[in-house]
């Protein structure tokens, strides 16, 4: 056992229904996942499936763009050490980093790595999936291309905020499945809207959903 993640990684979901989503075979990712730096899991992650159980509805989408943030990078939260604000970061693999910023939106990031070394993958584009009527509703837009293509969005239309920090991503409201989808060929480019490690290229899409992500 990892992170809080149990050993019964092949348990379904069934209530998950969409023809996007393979829901018979949705389960929990494979223990091996977070045992990966953040740079190997930032392209591991692409195609799996974030389920946010919104007061009953459950809200899906498939993760089609991430960037990895490392200890050593001088654009992560973690670079200068703990604090109260990124402490999840170094908690156990397989959590939710949530943060606030720009004064107006929050970000979700995964933790991955060892415990204690501080590190997670950004989560800037989902492809919806299912209860697009509920994220709609909660990004005040109808368009399916404008509801989860950024992490600001992803968070208000899922309804994520700090009190799912350091959430534990096996369990409801807040996890993380997979059904087999395999991403294809994948893009790798620089991480967007940051100063230091700018040229660092840690952004990763498969090339096939570049209609999905915040920005090709």
């Amino acid at each position: 056992m990892t992170a809080g993640i149990p050993s019964s990684a092949e348990t379904h979901f069934a209530a998950v229904e969409t023809g996007a989503l393979c829901s018979s075979r949705l389960r929990l990712p494979r223990e091996d996942l977070w045992k990966l730096d953040a740079l190997q899991a930032a392209r591991a992650l692409l195609g799996a499936v974030l389920v946010r159980d919104l007061e009953g509805t459950l809200l899906a989408g498939r993760i089609v763009e991430t960037e990895a943030y490392m200890q050593d990078d001088p654009a992560s939260h973690s670079f200068r050490g703990r604090t109260a604000r990124n402490a999840a970061m170094f908690g156990p693999a397989g959590r939710a980093y949530v943060y606030f910023t720009y004064g107006n939106h929050f970000c979700l990031n995964i933790v991955t790595g060892p415990e204690g070394k501080g590190e997670a993958v950004l989560i800037r584009a989902l492809e919806p999936l299912t209860g697009l009527d509920v994220m709609s509703r909660l990004r005040g837009r109808s368009a399916p291309r404008d509801l989860l293509s950024g992490p600001g969005k992803i968070c208000q239309a899922l309804a994520i905020t700090r009190e799912l920090d350091g959430h534990p991503l096996d369990r409801p409201p807040l996890r993380l499945l997979v059904d087999g989808w395999d991403p294809g060929e994948i893009v790798s480019t620089v991480r967007v809207g940051i100063r230091q490690g700018a040229d660092r290229p840690w952004r990763f899409y498969p090339s096939r959903c570049r209609q999905w992500v915040s920005r090709p």
